[in-house]
């Protein structure tokens, strides 16, 4: 029991992104030098953490860069960061998305901080909140993106300000014309995420300030895509198991919450 017990609180290092290494004391990018000030999360993909120089806080997304079993998965990094930081780019000026930093190392990236948190279950956001994510989506989509991961709540923040903010682009789709984004399956499957985006935009929406839809809003914001419901038939299993494991491996503190930092 014991030896269970030191385990969780010393997970494996292959566990980890950057294995038994921890985030940098400081960072430089861009020419500007940072301090750390705290790590987020420390998981398989990436370590995340916040640093501060003198234009101010950004935060620091390293991807994986060591080997597991004497295979090598740093190229698995190299690509997260190439995608986030594409993503990131292209997102550039939208009212609500991170202004990306810099790009450090093979795999790590960096953005502005957000001062704020993320959207908490019985958090009224004000009238403004939900109609400016709604902005943010629709500018996203207007430049043939998809966000994906928006079912998540704690990739929305509710910022210092009172308005969101949107971070993590890890998953987000975008297929340039040039790579056969302009192709109909490319196309067909860039309408189903961006379907899927206003699908939980809608849902938290109705979660969090029911008082501002219509009845017909409402109604239809329980009305989950069939393409939602296949992928949760499919892959939620396969991801409560995943979770399961990695509890018993000491990687996560519980089977619902977020791996810890």
């Amino acid at each position: 029991m014991e030896n269970a017990e030191k385990y969780r609180r010393h997970p494996p290092t292959w566990l980890r992104a950057l294995g038994g290494e921890d985030l940098p004391s400081a960072i430089t990018v861009s020419g500007i030098t940072y301090q750390h000030i705290r790590t987020f999360k420390h998981d398989f993909f990436a370590a995340t953490g916040l640093y501060e120089g003198s234009p101010g806080k950004v935060v620091l997304k390293i991807g994986r860069r060591v080997p597991i079993f004497g295979i090598p998965l740093q190229w698995i990094g190299v690509f997260l960061k190439k995608h986030e930081s594409r993503l990131y780019g292209l997102t550039e000026s939208i009212k609500g998305v991170p202004a990306l930093t810099g790009e450090w190392g093979a795999t790590g990236m960096a953005h502005t901080y957000v001062e704020g948190r993320p959207l908490a279950r019985h958090d009224i956001p004000d009238d403004q909140f939900f109609p400016a994510l709604s902005a943010m989506l629709d500018a996203i989509h207007a430049r043939g993106a998809a966000y994906v991961d928006l079912e998540k709540r704690e990739n929305i923040l509710l910022g210092d300000d009172g308005r969101p903010y949107l971070i993590d682009f890890q998953i987000s789709w975008h297929l340039p014309r040039n790579r056969g984004g302009a192709t109909w399956p490319a196309r067909l499957l860039l309408e189903a995420l961006q379907a899927s985006d206003r699908y939980h935009l809608m849902k938290h929406w109705r979660r969090h300030r029911p008082d501002q839809l219509e009845a017909g809003d409402i109604a239809a914001s329980y009305q989950t895509p069939f393409w939602i419901r296949w992928h949760r038939a499919v892959f939620r299993p396969v991801t409560k198991l995943r979770r399961r494991i990695l509890v018993g491996l000491g990687a996560r503190s519980s089977p619902t919450g977020r791996s810890p930092g």
